[in-house]
C-alpha cells in the first residue's frame, strides 16, 4: 500500500456553517476561474460579515470546470465507460480511455474534481485538500505517471522542484533530512549511524534494484496477458526481479542488513509515511517506488497548487470528447443478468455504459453501491486480509510568515519522544508548508501550514454538535502546541486562519467508509500478493484507486488508473486481447491472492 502525506479534507470552522460544512462564499468561489477568485473573494466580504454578490456570472457546477464542454451526458445515453468519482485514480483511468477513443462519463458527487487531491480557497489562501508531496511528476523515466497522464490529454504543468522531500524530527533528537540528491541523503544518514554504513547502502541499493526494474518497463495492466508476455520477452530479468520481491516486505529486507534498533525505527518511519504502517507491514515494491523516485525524478510541486492536476485532467477529458458531471451522487450500480450496465443517482437519473469503473473504496463499492444479497467471495477474501486504514485529523492554517525560521523545509515529520507512538492515534505529525515552494498560495507576508495526524472514526462518534466542535478545538490545540514546542516558537500567536477536519469530514465530503484512505493489512502481509487488481467478480465492473494494487498515494492510484484503462480498453475492443489467456491469467492471479 502506497501513501505519502495521506490525503485529507477540511471542515470549516466559521460562522454560518453547519458542522463540517463549507460556507456559501467558498462554494461560490469554487465555481469561479482561478484568475478571478482573489478579487471576487474580497468582493464577497463586507464589514458587517454579510455575503454580498459581486457582479460576475457564476457557472453551474457541471460547467465550472469544463467551460465550453458539450451538453452531452443525458440520462439514458450509453457510454463505453462510466467512472464513479473524480479522484486521481478515476480521472487517470477516464482520460487514458478517452485518449484511446472511448466515450467516457465521469460522475462526481462534489462541485470540483480531484477528491482528496483537490483544493479549496478561504480568505485568499489556496489550500491543498490532501498531499502536497507529489511523486510521479518529473520529466524522465516510466514512473512519472502524473506527467504522462496529463500529456495523454494534451496538458503539461509548470512545477517547482522541492530540495528536501521530508525533514524527520525523531526521538533522541534524531534529525534527518531526505535531500533531493540521493548521495546527500545517504551521506547524512550515515553520519547519524556511521557503524551501519554497509547496512544502509545495502538496504537502499536493494530499493534501487526494484525501482530500476519497474522504471524500465512500460506500465500497463498486470491483468492483460498479451502485455505481460511482451514485457517478459523484452525484459525477462526485470520481470523476474519484480516477481521475486512481490511477496516481500521492507522490514524483513532491512533486518537482513541493519541491526541498530534506532535505525530500524527510522526505516519504520520512512515506511509509515508511505503506508501508515511500519516497515514489516509495508510491501517492498511500494517502499522502493517512493524511497527512490524522490531522488530519481524528485518531488515537484505544481505551480498554483495540487488541485490544478485534477482540473487539467478534467479539462483534457472534455477536450477528448468525453464528459464529467458534478453534483452527481451515485447511489447504485445497476446490474442486469449479473453484469454491471450502468448507475443510478440520488436524484433518480440513470446512466448506462458497457463498463462501470468505481473510484470508491472497495468497502463502499461492495457495501453500498452494489446491491446484492452477498458480496463476491474474492471481496470477502480481501476483507479477511485487509482492514480499513485509520482516517486523519487535519488542520489547515494561515500564519504570519515571520514565525517560520529562514530555510524552513516544506515537509516535516514529527515524532518527539517515544518510537512506540509512531502508529498510535495522534502519535506522529506530518506537516506541509507548500508556500515555502509557491508563495502565490497565500497573501503576502503569510504561509500555509497543513498539519495532519492519524485519527479513528470511533474517536468522534456519539458527540453532539457542541461537544464535537469543542473536541476538535482541544485536539487541534494540543497538536499545534507540540509543533510550537518542537519547531516554531510563537506559532499560536501567528495564526490568522485555522480550520480543522476530522474523520467525519472525510467521510462526508469524500464518501469514504469511516473516512478511511484505503486498506491496511490485518497482520504481516506477504508483500502485495493480497492486493486485488482492477477487475472484479462482477462482469463489467472494475475498481480503481487506493484499495486496488498497488495501494495508496498519488503515484500508486495513478498507476492503478493506467492499469484499469488498459484492461477496460482491451475488454471493449480498443486494445488487443486473448479471451483464453485472459481467463487463465485471472484465475492464476485469484489463486495467488488466496496465498496472502
Amino acid at each position: 500500500m502506497l501513501r505519502l502525506a495521506p490525503p485529507l479534507l477540511v471542515a470549516a470552522t466559521c460562522p454560518a456553517v453547519n458542522t463540517d460544512g463549507f460556507p456559501l462564499r467558498r462554494r461560490i468561489l469554487a465555481l469561479l476561474p482561478l484568475a478571478s477568485r482573489r478579487s471576487s473573494s474580497r468582493a464577497l466580504r463586507s464589514a458587517s460579515g454579510i455575503l454580498r454578490m459581486p457582479p460576475v456570472a457564476v457557472l453551474s457546477p457541471e460547467r465550472a470546470i469544463q467551460r465550453g464542454a458539450s451538453e452531452k451526458g443525458e440520462a439514458g445515453e450509453e457510454y463505453d465507460a462510466i467512472v464513479i468519482g473524480s479522484g486521481i485514480g478515476g480521472l487517470v483511468a477516464a482520460t487514458q480511455l478517452a485518449a484511446k477513443g472511448a466515450r467516457v462519463l465521469v460522475l462526481e458527487k462534489y462541485v470540483i474534481p480531484g477528491g482528496s487531491s483537490g483544493y479549496y480557497e478561504r480568505d485568499e489562501f489556496t489550500f491543498d485538500v490532501g498531499s502536497s508531496v507529489m511523486f510521479g511528476f518529473s520529466d524522465k523515466g516510466n514512473l512519472n505517471l502524473i506527467t504522462r497522464a496529463l500529456a495523454a490529454v494534451g496538458h503539461k504543468m509548470q512545477v517547482i522542484p522541492d530540495p528536501t522531500t521530508v525533514h524527520f524530527h525523531l526521538p533522541g533528537e534524531l534529525s534527518v533530512r531526505v535531500h533531493r540528491e540521493y548521495n546527500d541523503f545517504i551521506e547524512e544518514l550515515i553520519s547519524k549511524f556511521p557503524h551501519e554504513k554497509v547496512g544502509i547502502n545495502k538496504f537502499y541499493d536493494e530499493c534501487w534494484k526494484i525501482f530500476n526494474a519497474l522504471n524500465s518497463l512500460e506500465l500497463k495492466s498486470l491483468e492483460e496477458p498479451i502485455y505481460l508476455f511482451g514485457q517478459f520477452f523484452k525484459k525477462p530479468v526485470e520481470c523476474l526481479t519484480l516477481a521475486y520481491y512481490l511477496p516481500q516486505n521492507a522490514g524483513d529486507i532491512a533486518r537482513k542488513y541493519i541491526k541498530d534498533s534506532q535505525l530500524l525505527s527510522f526505516i519504520d518511519a520512512e515506511c509509515f509515511i508511505v503506508s501508515t504502517v511500519n516497515a514489516l507491514q509495508t510491501p517492498m515494491i511500494n517502499a522502493s517506488m517512493v524511497l527512490c523516485d524522490r531522488h530519481f525524478g524528485g518531488i515537484n510541486y505544481p505551480v498554483g497548487g495540487v488541485g490544478g492536476i485534477a482540473r487539467a485532467l478534467a479539462d483534457g477529458l472534455v477536450t477528448k470528447g468525453s464528459n464529467i458531471l458534478y453534483k452527481a451522487n451515485v447511489t447504485n450500480i445497476i446490474l442486469k443478468d449479473g453484469k454491471a450496465v450502468g448507475v443510478r443517482l440520488s436524484d433518480g437519473r440513470e446512466f448506462f455504459a458497457t463498463t462501470v469503473i468505481s473510484n470508491a473504496t472497495r468497502w463502499d463499492t461492495f457495501g453500498k453501491l452494489v446491491k446484492t444479497d452477498e458480496i463476491p467471495e474474492e471481496e470477502k477474501n480481501f476483507q479477511r486480509v485487509y482492514v480499513k486504514a485509520p482516517s486523519f485529523l487535519s488542520i489547515h492554517m494561515g500564519v504570519k510568515a515571520t514565525v517560520l525560521p529562514p530555510e524552513t523545509d516544506c515537509h516535516h515529520f514529527i515524532l518527539e519522544d517515544d518510537w512506540a507512538n509512531l502508529e498510535r492515534p495522534y502519535g506522529s505529525i506530518f506537516l506541509s508548508i507548500p508556500t515555502v515552494l509557491d508563495s502565490s498560495l497565500a497573501p503576502e507576508g503569510h504561509h500555509i501550514l497543513h498539519i495532519f495526524t492519524t485519527s479513528s472514526m470511533d474517536d468522534w462518534k456519539g458527540l453532539n454538535s457542541k461537544d464535537y466542535e469543542k473536541k476538535k478545538e482541544l485536539v487541534a490545540d494540543e497538536i499545534i502546541s507540540r509543533l510550537e514546542n518542537k519547531l516554531f516558537p510563537g506559532l499560536k500567536n501567528s495564526i490568522v486562519l485555522k480550520e480543522v477536519g476530522t474523520p467525519k469530514t472525510h467521510r462526508r465530503f469524500l464518501a469514504r467508509d469511516s473516512g478511511t484512505y484505503g486498506p491496511m493489512p490485518r497482520h504481516i502481509p506477504k508483500g502485495l500478493l493480497g492486493m486485488p487488481f482492477n477487475t472484479t467478480a462482477i462482469d463489467g465492473l472494475y475498481c480503481v484507486g487506493d484499495s486496488c494494487f498497488p495501494g495508496q498515494g498519488v503515484i500508486a492510484v495513478a498507476f492503478s488508473g493506467i492499469m484499469c484503462a488498459h484492461r477496460v480498453a482491451a475488454d471493449i475492443g480498443l486494445e488487443k486481447r486473448s479471451p483464453v489467456l485472459d481467463a487463465a491469467l485471472l484465475r492464476l492471479l485469484g489463486w495467488l491472492r488466496t496465498l496472502a
